[in-house]
């Protein structure tokens, strides 16, 4: 799905991914899309050497009228996942932690997330989370 300012965000099939791996985030704040709706969050359960990581994927599991070939696909957060890749390309999260893009060479921004051009040293360091730890990003 493609929105304005945003690097598209991938909605995959529940046949198409590893589902018994996930279970529905305990104590996630509820998100809501004015235009998509209420958000399921998903906790993709952690496996030998990983920890769970809370909030790594989310679905709208009755979206808003427009939207319904969403319903029951589950979108990823790839800076919250060990990779991700379009056609064999590695993705790049979208900045800022709360949108869920995937950038790649095809894609071009600026993209809502990212910090104002002007800002210069005033801009926040990004803080993103990764495996369930909190990192200092660039």
């Amino acid at each position: 799905m493609l929105e304005t300012s945003h690097p598209p965000t991938f909605y995959v099939p529940r046949s198409d991914a590893r589902v018994e791996l996930l279970s529905m985030s305990e104590g996630r704040r509820r998100s809501v899309c004015e235009w998509k709706g209420v958000a399921t969050h998903w906790t993709l359960q952690g496996t030998a050497g990983h920890p769970p990581v809370p909030g790594a994927a989310w679905s709208y599991e009755e979206p808003r009228p427009g939207y319904e070939a969403i319903a029951g696909h589950i979108a990823f957060y790839p800076e919250l996942v060990e990779g991700c890749t379009v056609d064999g390309e590695p993705v790049r999260a979208q900045a800022g932690g709360f949108y869920g893009g995937w950038i790649t060479d095809e894609v071009t921004g600026p993209f809502k997330g990212e910090p104002a051009p002007w800002a210069g040293d005033r801009a926040s360091p990004r803080i993103r989370r990764f495996r369930g730890r909190q990192e200092a990003g660039p």
